[in-house]
């Protein structure tokens, strides 16, 4: 897949971690994003700090409107997570257009592989050349507190 959406004007997306609204991205997952509910501000915290970080933002005022969140070795592997667009942009193809940027933005490092996992929005991430796995029982995790 080589198509990029592109973002609706008056967005803009940046990955300068002095723009991410970590008390705005805490709020959207902590409390909206099944993956995520109660997750603890400092955990939150830690996992920004840890990561490659996409915000998008209204161009105009600057807020933050949408988020996501890679964690990688800029070699071989990326895990594409906590993507969040709020309820109040959603629709107008944010989430797919900073899907798409998130991976060109990857493309260079020559990654063998983008993973991540999602209950309910396939449609969004096969359109932009994401696919189930082809060998899923070749993958394993290790899951805390089981």
């Amino acid at each position: 897949m080589t198509d990029t959406p592109s973002l609706p004007e008056g967005y803009e997306i940046s990955t300068d971690p002095d723009r991410i609204d970590a008390a705005r991205v805490h709020h959207w997952l902590a409390t909206d994003a099944y993956w995520a509910l109660g997750r603890p501000r400092e955990k939150q915290d830690r996992a920004i700090e840890g990561s490659l970080n996409f915000g998008v933002y209204e161009a105009m005022t600057g807020q933050q409107v949408a988020y996501a969140r890679v964690i990688t070795d800029r070699a071989t592997f990326a895990w594409l997570c906590d993507v969040y667009v709020d309820s109040s942009v959603r629709g107008k193809g944010l989430g797919t257009a900073l899907v798409a940027a998130v991976r060109e933005h990857l493309r260079p490092y020559g990654l063998r592989r983008i993973l991540l996992a999602t209950h309910d929005a396939h449609g969004v991430y096969e359109k932009l050349g994401f696919a189930a796995l082809e060998r899923p029982d070749q993958w394993m995790a290790f899951a805390f507190g089981r």
